[in-house]
């Protein structure tokens, strides 16, 4: 059996990680992303390290 047979053949499951869910809102994320970046930012002026 070839690789490619190999990787056709078996079932298509994918293993969860832990990660995010897919279907969740992405704003939410996009948001929290961004609310951290501008804490980090004040605590570096703050603190003067910039």
């Amino acid at each position: 059996m070839t690789a490619h047979t190999a990787a056709t053949a078996a079932p298509a499951v994918r293993s969860r990680t832990g990660g995010p869910r897919d279907e969740g809102p992405k704003i939410v994320e996009h948001v929290m992303g961004w609310t951290l970046v501008v804490v980090v930012a004040m605590l570096v002026v703050q603190l003067g390290l910039l």
